[in-house]
C-alpha cells in the first residue's frame, strides 16, 4: 500500500528500507549484544543525509519536510529501534531546538555538522523529580557577569555521550515569572569544565541507543549559549515534543511492521505437526490483527505529520498517533514472540529485541498517560 505517497516520498521510504535492510539489519544484534552505538552507520546514515531532512539546504539540510523524516525512521525503526532513536533524537531533540530558537549565528555555527550527521545532540530535559512537570525542575542558571552558571543534574539524555556529541541542551530554572518558575534552555558544549556525562544506563531495550544521566557543577558557558527566549524554554520545548511525538509514532509504526513481516515469513516456514503454523487460524487471526495495528498507526502518523508540514495544528493528532502507534508496537512484539515460541524468547531474532524495545514507546516523549490527558483536554472534558 502506498498510502499516497508521492514519488520522491516512495523513492525515499524505498532507499532508507533497502539501507536498513542490507546495512543496519546485519549488525543489529551485535550492537544490541554489546550495547555499542554503531556510529560509523550513523555516518553512513548522515551521508545519505537523513539527518538534514526537514532542514532548508542554506544549513545544509536537504529541503524536505518532517513527513519525509519520519518515513526514513519508520523504515529503520523496522529492524532496529536504538537507531532510528538515534535519527529522532538526533533531529527533534538536538537540531530542531536550535533551528527553531537559534540566533542566526547559532544555527550558523552548529547546524551544518548535526544535518550531516558529523555530530550529535541531546536535550537535557527529564530530572530524577522532573519531567513534564516543569514546576519541579531543580536545575539552576544564574547570571554572572557575561557568564552562565549551571547546577544540577538529568537523566535518561539520549546522545548525550557518544563520540560525536557537540552538546546538550538543557533547561534551568533561571529566575521567576509570574510566580513561576522561569525556565530557559541554554546549550553546554561537550567538554565544559563540570559538565560530567556519566555513565551509560544498562537498559531493558535500545541498547545499541547512547545514554547518560548528567551533573552539572559550577558549569561556566557564555551568556550567548541561551537559546531562545530568556524564560521561554519549558513552553518551547513542549511545542518541539509536540513534533517529536509524530516522529515516535513513525518509528512505534515501523516496530510494528517488523514484528508483522517476522510473524509471517516465520508462521510460513515453522512446521507443527506436519503443516506450516500459518494453517493455523489463530494464528492467522492473531497475524490480522497485527496488519490492522500497523494500517492504522501509519494513517494515524501520516494525517499528524501531513497537518504539521502544512502549518495547521496538530498536537492532538500527534497525542494520537503516539498513543496508536505505541500500542501497536508493544501488542505485536507480545504477539509476534508468542508466534515464535521458545525462539522468541532468544535475543538472536529481532522479535526478541522488539519485546525489549517497544516498551519504552509507551513512555518516551510522552507517557500514554499524557497522551490520553492531552484528547480529553482538546475535548473539554479534562
Amino acid at each position: 500500500m502506498q498510502y499516497g505517497l508521492n514519488e520522491d516520498e516512495r523513492d525515499l521510504a524505498a532507499m532508507v528500507r533497502e539501507f536498513a535492510d542490507e546495512v543496519i539489519a546485519p549488525q543489529s544484534y551485535e550492537a544490541d549484544r554489546t550495547h555499542t552505538l554503531p556510529l560509523d552507520v550513523v555516518a553512513q546514515m548522515g551521508d545519505m543525509g537523513l539527518f538534514g531532512l526537514p532542514f532548508p539546504e542554506e544549513y545544509g539540510g536537504q529541503g524536505g519536510d518532517y513527513f519525509a523524516l519520519c518515513l526514513a525512521i519508520e523504515a529503520i525503526g523496522r529492524v532496529d529501534q536504538s537507531l532510528a532513536i538515534t535519527l529522532e533524537a538526533g533531529v527533534s531533540l538536538g537540531a530542531m531546538p536550535v533551528f527553531r530558537f537559534g540566533t542566526e549565528e547559532q544555527k550558523q555555527e552548529l547546524l551544518p555538522d548535526l544535518l550531516a550527521g558529523r555530530a550529535l545532540a541531546g536535550f537535557g530535559l527529564t530530572e530524577p523529580e522532573a519531567g513534564s512537570d516543569a514546576g519541579a525542575t531543580r536545575t539552576t542558571a544564574r547570571r554572572d557577569g557575561d557568564e552562565w552558571v549551571i547546577d544540577g543534574s538529568k537523566q535518561f539524555i539520549t546522545n548525550s555521550g557518544t563520540g560525536i556529541t557537540r552538546f546538550v541542551t538543557v533547561t534551568a530554572v533561571t529566575g521567576e515569572r509570574d510566580g513561576r518558575k522561569a525556565i530557559s534552555t541554554i546549550i553546554v558544549p561537550s567538554g565544559t569544565p563540570g559538565f560530567t556525562v556519566e555513565p551509560a544506563y544498562d537498559k531493558v531495550g535500545w541498547n545499541a541507543s547512547d545514554t547518560h544521566p548528567l551533573t552539572f557543577s559550577g558549569v561556566r558557558v557564555p551568556a550567548g549559549n541561551l537559546l531562545g527566549e530568556e524564560g521561554r524554554g519549558f513552553a518551547n520545548f513542549l511545542h518541539i515534543l509536540d513534533e517529536g511525538r509524530i516522529a515516535i509514532a513513525a518509528l512505534a509504526t515501523g516496530a510494528a511492521e517488523g514484528c508483522l513481516e517476522a510473524a509471517v515469513e516465520y508462521s510460513r516456514s515453522r512446521m507443527v505437526f506436519g503443516e506450516a503454523l500459518s494453517k493455523r487460524q489463530s494464528i492467522q487471526f492473531m497475524i490480522a490483527r497485527m496488519q490492522l495495528r500497523v494500517h492504522n498507526a501509519r494513517l494515524a502518523w501520516h494525517h499528524a505529520a501531513r497537518l504539521r508540514d502544512r502549518g495547521l495544528p496538530f498536537k492532538t493528532e500527534a497525542a494520537i498517533a503516539k498513543l496508536t502507534s505505541s500500542d501497536a508496537a508493544m501488542d505485536n512484539a507480545r504477539d509476534a514472540t508468542q508466534i515464535f515460541g521458545g525462539n522468541g524468547f532468544m535475543n538472536e531474532y529481532p522479535v526478541a529485541r522488539h519485546y525489549r524495545d517497544s516498551k519504552i514507546l509507551e513512555i518516551g516523549e510522552g507517557t500514554n498517560e499524557v497522551q490520553l490527558l492531552v484528547i480529553a483536554r482538546a475535548l473539554g472534558v479534562a
